[in-house]
This record gives structure tokens, C-alpha cells and sequence, in this order.
């Protein structure tokens, strides 16, 4: 099963992932995990981007689009994986039907992790983090939706809405429910 999770920050798409991951037997591909893996092992691709991260910028959607292409052929995901930060656009939603086709595969579902503002205000404060404020935290709200609405009509058709608020379980059960699984 080839699945895009999306969800703003805070909507539990890694602690949903990382378990739906040992559930289906596919890999959890989070773009933050492939930049340090990358960076880690000095890779070109990892050399590349350490530069736009060091500098404080945003990685080019090419190089992302280049690791995920890497990682998606690896063995382990021949028979499925969860897209977790990938696609964040249009653009990086095309790369990935290209690349997909490169690997005569589709893609088998949109989950979309839908949570209210003030839930993800709470959780986020809640983990501690010194750099998750109040203003941190609904500016990167207002980014991911400014960013990723468009993903929405994209996949329009493909997406499965899933309840994020409640217990990890309760929403674990949502999403395998709308899985048919």
C-alpha cells in the first residue's frame, strides 16, 4: 500500500505512521529522517542539502524529490511505504506520480489527518520544545495550510479524512477503518 500522509504539524502523522507502518509491513518515509540519514552518511544528495539547511533555507523541491525517488526503490518498499512531509506541493505531488510510474506503480491512497487549531496549539506546547511558542506554532500552522491546500484539490478524489483528536489508539483505529484495513 503507497500512502501520503498529510496533516499540519502536531496532527500525530509520525506516532500515526510509525504504527501503521508495523500494521501494513511498509516502511514510514518522513523526509526529515531521509535529509539526516543522507546528511549523516554524506551522501551527494545529503551534502547538497546540509548546505540549504546550514544556511537556514528550504531544501529545493529536487533534491527532496531525488531522495524520495532513492528511497522509494530501496527493497523494502516495493510492496508499499507512508509518505510522511512528502509531497508538501503540486509540483512535488507530480515528481511523485513520475517517479512512481519510473517504478510502474501508483499510488494507493491520500490520508489527511484533520485536527483544530487550538488541539495542535495544545499538544505542541505540551511536548516542551523551546522553540514551539504559541507564535511558532500557529506561524507554521498558517504555512502548512497556505502550502499544502493546494494538495488537497490535487488529490481530490483520493483523500481519506481522518479524525486526529483523541487517544492514539482511537485515532489509529480511524485510520486502519479507513483503510478498509
Amino acid at each position: 500500500m503507497r500512502l501520503v500522509l498529510l496533516g499540519p504539524p502536531g496532527a500525530g502523522k509520525g506516532t500515526q505512521a510509525a504504527i501503521l507502518s508495523e500494521k501494513l509491513g511498509v516502511p514510514h518515509i518522513s523526509t526529515g529522517d531521509l535529509f539526516r540519514a543522507n546528511i549523516g552518511q554524506e551522501t551527494p544528495l545529503g551534502l547538497e542539502a546540509k548546505k540549504y539547511l546550514d544556511a537556514g533555507d528550504l531544501v529545493p523541491s529536487e533534491i527532496t524529490n531525488n531522495m524520495v525517488k532513492a528511497r522509494v526503490a530501496e527493497p523494502d518498499a516495493a510492496n508499499g511505504f507512508l509518505l510522511d512531509g512528502f509531497p508538501r506541493t503540486v509540483d512535488q505531488a507530480k515528481a511523485l506520480e513520475g517517479i512512481l510510474e519510473g517504478l510502474g506503480a501508483k499510488l494507493d491512497g491520500v490520508l489527511a489527518f484533520d485536527v483544530d487549531d487550538e488541539v495542535v496549539v495544545e499538544r505542541m506546547l505540551a511536548r516542551g520544545r523551546a522553540d514551539d511558542t504559541e507564535d511558532v506554532i500557529r506561524n507554521r500552522m498558517r504555512v502548512y495550510r497556505e502550502e499544502t491546500a493546494p494538495l488537497l484539490d490535487y488529490y481530490a478524489g483520493q483523500i481519506v479524512t481522518v479524525d486526529a483528536v483523541g487517544a492514539v489508539e482511537e485515532v489509529n483505529a480511524r485510520a486502519l477503518a479507513a483503510l478498509g484495513k
